[in-house]
């Protein structure tokens, strides 16, 4: 199978132009939600290159720190040779890496400019799920990503070049990355959904913590059929990760809703006071 296109001395990989599609997509989810809640669209212009940089350098940094099996080498190897953390000729990016920097950066851009941190990442997470379902058929022109030997008619030959060690005696295996592609998808969905049919009950912040609960709860359930998941001290490291993501935003959006509850009730115990000081006064001026 191709993996990109030849144009005279230059290459086009096929997994660059899906990435790039992604980001396109993200880009034009993230102005239309901006516009629909009347904020200056141009902001996320400005935000896209910091978003880049940062998603890059830690989609990178999450690979180095937990290589997949497949690449043949350990954290170790990086620290060894460290120019080869800027090698990324042969794969190793990680998504939770590039999520981790783009908020990053996000939480940089908007203290810098006085804007609303968690309304920007409520505008931006929804395209940012439509990009990772783009962004993993990349994985497909690559041929990896993929989990164990399967009959299914949905499952995908795999050249022999790129199957694992072990596995060499199998052609098709179970097409991971559209389970986490479809995933996304589903993610992307019922964010746009809840922005909308639910705006009048959400709070800034809601749609980032949905967002960290439904893809680390996707990802976590895939890595048990990943052939190549990453072990650091004999433990799949992104699985862990993942569960602890989602717990923690699980308890972070049902914080936000009690911390709005505690004050409105605080807002309408101090106007209660207020009545009550009122009408005594009242009294006794009539009195």
């Amino acid at each position: 199978m191709p993996d990109g296109i030849t144009i005279g001395p230059l290459k086009i990989y096929f997994y660059g132009i899906i990435i790039m599609v992604g980001v396109l997509a993200a880009v034009w989810v993230a102005i239309k939600e901006a516009e629909r809640r009347e904020l200056d669209s141009e902001n996320v212009w400005d935000i896209v290159p910091w978003l880049l940089i940062l998603g890059i350098v830690g989609a990178r940094l999450w690979h180095v720190f937990t290589p997949s099996q497949s690449m043949g080498v350990g954290p170790e190897y990086y620290f060894a040779h460290p120019l080869e953390i800027l090698n990324t000729r042969n794969g190793g990016l990680g998504i939770p890496g590039a999520v981790i920097g783009g908020l990053l950066a996000l939480l940089i851009y908007t203290k810098r400019k006085g804007l609303n941190f968690l309304t920007w990442a409520d505008i931006i997470v929804p395209g940012l799920a439509l990009a990772q379902a783009v962004g993993r058929w990349g994985n497909f022109f690559n041929q990896e990503l993929y989990g164990p030997p399967s009959s299914l008619p949905w499952a995908i030959y795999i050249d022999p070049a790129h199957r694992l060690a072990g596995y060499e005696e199998f052609s098709r295996f179970h097409p991971m990355f559209l389970y986490e592609s479809i995933w996304n998808l589903f993610n992307f969905f019922l964010l746009m959904f809840l922005g909308r049919a639910k705006e009048d009950k959400l709070l800034p912040g809601d749609l980032l913590y949905i967002y960290l609960i439904v893809y680390p709860v996707g990802r976590f359930l895939l890595e048990f059929i990943r052939l190549d998941a990453s072990y650091v001290g004999g433990v799949n490291v992104n699985q862990i990760i993942m569960a602890c993501v989602a717990v923690f935003a699980t308890w972070m959006l049902i914080f936000n809703h009690l911390r709005a509850r505690r004050q409105i009730a605080d807002g309408e115990m101090e106007t209660a006071v207020e009545t009550l000081e009122t009408d005594s006064e009242d009294k006794n001026k009539e009195a």
